[in-house]
């Protein structure tokens, strides 16, 4: 199974795409958001992508600040206050847009309103991707589908009920490409919290292309989820984790996400193809490091062989081990020398 999110094909035997989640650590700064797609892209990675929101649109005036909120901001303000500090308006985000096609990134964003769905598809982005609070929000998902651009859906606090009814929803308004992702709210997410299995479980029951948000403080998760088949990865940027604000501590910093590029595409190099066959330098192997059967001691012409006169030794010169059965009880036709290759032409 495979997709295309712009230029680039994901799914099965390709890449991973993926994706640096600048999110909101920009601080509202344009400057600052330049810097990390600039980050970005010289890191490694497929994608930047940020959230676009109206904050009106999304958060209560007095919605309460989520744990890991609190322990980033000191918890002295509300969601509303938080948000509104770290919003983009269009001019910033065509801005950023342009930039990141001239330095040769894809540009993502999160849109968590109709107004910002609109103003994302106004710029042509390649796909949406909708975060975790949006799971559930079946008008928001077939509204994103009706737009009918490749859709990057994360799932965490759901249950596989949940994600079977979005996905649902989502196809029966339009068949387009999708992909979820596995992930957890928590910033950071334990190892023991992560439970990589569910996202094969949603590949197998959804039969949909999977992938990996990331927000473990290490990378061993992440591998984990390319080996079993992710074809998008997720992961946060800050150019700083001492800056302020809700998701710099739990983000890399540009030499952090380079490694983190690096060793997913060392892993993919490992997992090669799924077809069994010896390497280009293995078959030049063979026959110095395959065995034969040889000959365990002098053989005179015309003796009749038993397990006595045959062993089984390198290079491979001779006939196969497995063809050992049929030699047994032959006459020899010539007189072999010790360790000397036995063929099955020397036998009658």
């Amino acid at each position: 199974m495979q997709i295309k999110i712009g230029q680039k094909t994901i799914g099965d035997g390709k890449p991973a795409l993926i994706i640096a989640e600048a999110g909101v650590n920009h601080n509202g700064d344009l400057d600052l958001a330049k810097k990390l797609i600039r980050a970005a892209k010289e890191a490694g990675a497929d994608v930047i992508k940020f959230q676009t929101f109206i904050t009106e649109e999304v958060v209560t005036k007095e919605a309460p600040l989520v744990a890991y909120q609190k322990s980033s901001s000191g918890g002295s303000c509300t969601q509303f206050e938080m948000l509104k500090a770290l919003e983009l308006d269009q001019k910033a985000h065509e801005d950023l847009h342009a930039y990141a096609r001239r330095i040769g990134i894809v540009f993502l964003s999160t849109p968590d309103d109709r107004h910002s769905v609109k103003l994302l598809a106004g710029l042509r982005v390649p796909a949406f991707k909708i975060g975790s609070s949006d799971l559930t929000n079946i008008p928001f998902l077939t509204y994103v589908a009706a737009h009918r651009k490749p859709m990057i859906l994360s799932t965490g606090m759901g249950t596989l009920r949940e994600v079977q009814e979005a996905v649902r929803s989502i196809q029966r308004t339009a068949k387009v490409p999708l992909v979820l992702l596995h992930t957890s709210t928590r910033y950071p997410c334990p190892l023991d919290e992560v439970n990589m299995r569910a996202m094969v479980t949603m590949r197998q029951t959804c039969n949909v292309l999977v992938g990996y948000s990331d927000h473990t403080a290490g990378v061993s998760a992440a591998m984990a989820a390319v080996s079993l088949g992710a074809c998008v990865i997720e992961k946060h940027l800050t150019l700083d984790r001492r800056l302020p604000g809700p998701d710099h501590k739990a983000s890399y910093e540009p030499d952090e996400f380079k490694v983190f590029v690096q060793l997913i595409r060392e892993i993919e190099t490992c997992l090669g193809s799924a077809c069994k066959q010896p390497t280009p330098q293995e078959k030049k192997d063979i026959p110095f490091i395959r065995k034969s059967i040889i000959a365990r001691v002098d053989i005179p012409k015309g003796t009749v062989l038993n397990d006595e006169h045959l062993a089984v030794k390198r290079p491979q010169k001779g006939a196969l081990p497995k063809e050992l059965p049929l030699l047994i009880g032959k006459r020899v036709t010539r007189a072999i020398s010790k360790d000397t290759p036995i063929r099955k032409k020397d036998v009658r």
